[in-house]
């Protein structure tokens, strides 16, 4: 790993953790090899489900088959997604599975600075890639969830937490003044 990888990391579990309930039931979509998996798990996180494509992941999938897969609706209390909204959309699925208040955690680069991130993966700074960034988002225009607090990381990264409202605003019914309802 090199030393900007292990940097990165401890940066994104110091911005993130801390939020955790110790008790809170987590999913992380996209878990790779486990460091966050092992890092909550030494902090006394321990209701933990991972998910990638591949093994070693707890639950080996996609996440846009999470039906197929045994998982229940607003069943977690947080969702880590980091490095995996800029390969594919799933908001709805997020939101499916977080619980109403439930925080999400995403990192993504910056829209407009993948550029940056490319060069900075040709000259071995940054770890390449596992498949196109075709659906980079700015974070303002992240649906269903209300941001909590967001921030731009050395111009290329935004990493952002995020709460699921209690309702969407879909779902209210619109009641006219002086029609029955």
């Amino acid at each position: 790993m090199s030393m900007m990888t292990a940097y990165t990391r401890q940066a994104k579990i110091d911005f993130f953790v801390d939020d955790i309930p110790a008790d809170a039931r987590i999913l992380e979509i996209g878990c790779g090899d486990g460091w966050v998996r092992d890092h909550l798990a030494r902090h006394g996180r321990t209701h933990y489900v991972g998910m990638d494509l591949v093994p070693p992941a707890d639950v080996v999938g996609d996440i846009r088959n999470w039906r197929e897969l045994g998982l229940e609706p607003a069943s977690f209390d947080v969702i880590i997604a980091l490095e995996v909204i800029e390969h594919v959309v799933i908001y709805q699925e997020m939101y499916d599975l977080l619980k109403p208040g439930g925080m999400l955690v995403v990192t993504t680069p910056v829209p407009g600075m993948d550029w940056l991130c490319k060069l900075l993966e040709t000259m071995g700074v940054n770890q390449k890639r596992t498949s196109p960034h075709d659906h980079l988002i700015d974070f303002k225009d992240i649906p269903f969830f209300e941001p909590v607090e967001t921030r731009t990381v050395k111009l290329i990264g935004q990493w952002g937490k995020f709460r699921k409202p209690s309702r969407r605003a879909s779902d209210f019914s619109v009641v006219t003044p002086g029609h029955p309802d």
